[in-house]
């Protein structure tokens, strides 16, 4: 079986709970790796370096952007989010499968650079759930609510681009199902190149 890690790019509604299922993922299985972004916008209070984001300076994201050292990155507010490609390899190059929180625009982005890259999109049972699940926050206002289920039309017509998609309705059913999945892409014939060329040398010399 290959040893080295893949990338996993997990995407889904607001409110379909990805972050709990991210954190129930890691908290379960020691073979994972959560991505860091990159950002340029300043640390918040109790935020730190390395930890949440990697904080820099907009001229060291630019260069980054030029020298192609991010696998994918966008502009949010005067603000550049993205991902380094370093980070990602080198924990992957460690055998850890590394998981990319983003949405559709950067799923799709990473997918085209790194055809083997895994896309799971994250459901709720249902339209309904996913309402009650906003509404249940309590932090979030009917107007900020309609806005978050108004941007889910739109990112459902992107759904079809994914590898597999997961229905978050019971969290530890899911996140079993999403760690078996991403399990299963080590024994593609993609990840095993080697060890495949290996064999047919082998049977060569018997």
């Amino acid at each position: 079986m290959s040893k080295k890690g893949i990338l996993v790019v997990v995407s889904g509604f607001s409110g379909a709970g990805k972050g709990t299922l991210m954190k129930a993922l890691l908290n379960r299985y020691d073979n994972y790796a959560l991505s860091i972004s990159a950002t340029t916008r300043k640390p918040r209070e109790g935020e730190e370096n390395g930890r949440e984001y990697f904080f820099i300076e907009k001229e060291q994201f630019e260069h980054m952007i030029d020298h192609g050292d991010l696998i994918e990155y966008a502009k949010y507010v005067d603000n550049y989010y993205g991902t380094p490609k370093d980070y990602v390899f080198d924990k992957m190059a460690e055998g850890k499968d590394v998981i990319l929180e983003i949405e559709i625009q950067g799923a799709l982005k990473v997918k085209e650079r790194f055809p083997e890259t895994l896309l799971l999109f994250v459901m709720p049972p249902s339209a309904e759930e996913l309402k009650r699940r906003l509404v249940g926050r309590g932090t979030e206002t009917m107007e900020v609510i309609d806005a978050r289920l108004h941007r889910a039309v739109e990112e459902a017509t992107g759904i079809e681009s994914y590898d597999y998609v997961l229905i978050n309705d019971n969290i530890d059913v899911c996140v079993e199902e999403m760690h078996q999945l991403i399990q299963s892409q080590h024994s593609r014939v993609s990840e095993n190149k080697e060890l495949i060329a290996d064999m047919k040398a082998e049977l060569k010399n018997i």
